[in-house]
């Protein structure tokens, strides 16, 4: 099945990084799972509310700077936050940055700064993350929407 960036998707896509904004246009034409964007630049102010809740780590995003978007997985009208769905967008998400020779981290696998690179797919990336941080007995922070710029 095929699928398509919404009127709102690419609202949120307005201020990106071209790079990404490519990236992003050519993952939605290869996913095997709908996703819409939900977050491209973020405000100070956005980003200081998120950290507040405890949904973001840092005030020194990526999304301060247009270099990072945040996907929802559509299961038809429905946003799902199943992580499942998220490793098949990390999938055509790394295909695509294959396509644009784009350097692309995602938020499942923080360990791996180039997607483009990891030999396997992005559910063995997720794995892997994880288990590095219990080997070093760190909680991981998966953030499966997430995609930034090396920039």
């Amino acid at each position: 099945m095929s699928y398509f960036l919404s009127k709102r998707s690419y609202g949120n896509l307005e201020k990106v990084d071209k790079r990404l904004f490519d990236v992003v246009e050519t993952a939605i034409q290869l996913t095997t799972v709908d996703f819409g964007v939900i977050q491209g630049l973020r405000t100070i102010e956005e980003q200081e509310a998120l950290v507040a809740k405890g949904a973001s780590k840092t005030m020194k995003s990526k999304h301060l700077k247009g270099l990072a978007v945040d996907l929802m997985a559509y299961i038809g009208s429905r946003g799902s936050w199943e992580l499942s769905l998220y490793d098949d967008i990390a999938n055509a998400m790394k295909a695509a940055a294959g396509y644009h020779e784009v350097t692309i981290r995602w938020g499942g696998a923080w360990h791996i700064p180039d997607i483009r690179k990891w030999n396997g797919t992005m559910e063995d990336a997720m794995n892997s993350y994880i288990d590095e941080c219990r080997a070093t007995e760190r909680r991981p922070f998966i953030d499966g929407p997430h995609f930034e710029l090396d920039g």
